[in-house]
């Protein structure tokens, strides 16, 4: 070996070593500056709502702001593939329903511009939750026997607005085991269909509970029935199945956070003690229960086996449901 290259094999050993042992002091350190939380849905909505709350008590525990950017659009990918493009240095989080932006949507387009898989690692989960069925409250439909007879009376001339895929699978299925038809109409927000609902242009939506619980208690929307579990939010709303559409089942929706693929896991395992540690808090089981939702403590680990558990799962309701993918 000649004295140049021994020279170069020696500054790359110690280059190496310089790299190795700044790693832990990085994430040992984390963070030094500002984190950006993604938001996939539009400002004032649940998921909105939700993602400032967890961002608020993680920049308490961090030290440092936690800023949210909401990039809405395509029923949440938009947003997705931005975190999923993101530079994987725990500076840019992605606090999403990952039953509906990661397992369901791999059954709901044909191509997605992210692998829900490949290209995040998953922290933790956060808390579960169920759409609901919402009409207007000015209309005579009181229930959802009643608003099937009113469907089956428009003989397909119906029609029902969604935001969400989750909002899109519970509409299906209840279309499919209710024998009623309504024609499909997307949105980036649940302001527009509400809108549409109120000038007589939908005949029903399905939102999830977080954004409907206080327009619910305000007399603003009427609430019908659960896509999943009861909840004290929303007291004396049955589920699906109460209802009396029998074979509906349950969609349960989960909220989880992720990061970009290459994360350090240094810093993944910080951001999940963090997350579980406001999900503990009784402020944030007050929080959720206000928002129709149940706290859902876990890890990395079991949001990863939620999420596979999960993908499966929605292949079937799509299946069920009769979606074509987009």
């Amino acid at each position: 070996m000649t004295v140049s290259h021994r020279a170069c094999l020696i500054q790359a050993t110690l280059a190496l070593g310089i790299l190795l042992a700044s790693a832990p002091a990085k994430a040992q350190n984390y963070p030094t500056r500002d984190i950006r939380a993604i938001c996939n849905f539009p400002a004032g909505t649940g998921a909105d709502i939700f993602v400032r709350y967890f961002s608020e008590k993680l920049s308490a525990l961090a030290g440092k702001p936690v800023t949210v950017d909401n990039r809405a659009g395509a029923l949440g990918t938009i947003g997705t593939e931005a975190a999923a493009r993101a530079k994987p240095d725990g500076y840019t989080i992605f606090i999403a329903p990952g039953s509906s932006t990661h397992a369901a949507a791999v059954h709901m387009f044909k191509k997605l511009p992210y692998d829900p898989i490949k290209d995040f690692i998953s922290v933790t989960t956060l808390a579960r939750l169920s759409f609901v069925l919402i009409v207007d409250p000015k209309s005579p439909i009181k229930t959802v026997a009643e608003l099937t007879a009113h469907l089956k009376a428009k003989q397909g001339k119906a029609s029902y607005g969604t935001p969400s895929p989750v909002g899109v699978v519970s509409a299906e299925l209840y279309k499919k085991y209710a024998g009623v038809q309504a024609t499909k109409v997307l949105y980036k927000d649940m302001q527009m269909p509400m809108n549409d609902m109120f000038a007589g242009n939908l005949d029903f939506i399905w939102g999830d509970a977080g954004w409907a619980v206080e327009l619910a208690k305000a007399g603003k929307i009427r609430v019908l029935a659960l896509s999943g579990d009861r909840t004290a939010a929303l007291p004396g709303v049955p589920t699906m199945e109460e209802a009396g559409v029998k074979g509906f089942g349950k969609v349960m929706p989960w909220w989880a956070v992720y990061v970009p693929a290459k994360t350090p896991q240094p810093i993944v395992k910080k951001l999940e003690a963090w997350f579980n540690q406001i999900v503990a808090s009784e402020e944030t089981k007050k929080f959720l229960n206000n928002l129709g939702s149940d706290p859902l403590p876990g890890s990395g680990k079991l949001a990863a086996e939620m999420l596979v558990r999960d993908t499966k799962a929605w292949g079937e309701y799509v299946r069920l449901a009769g979606i074509e993918p987009q």
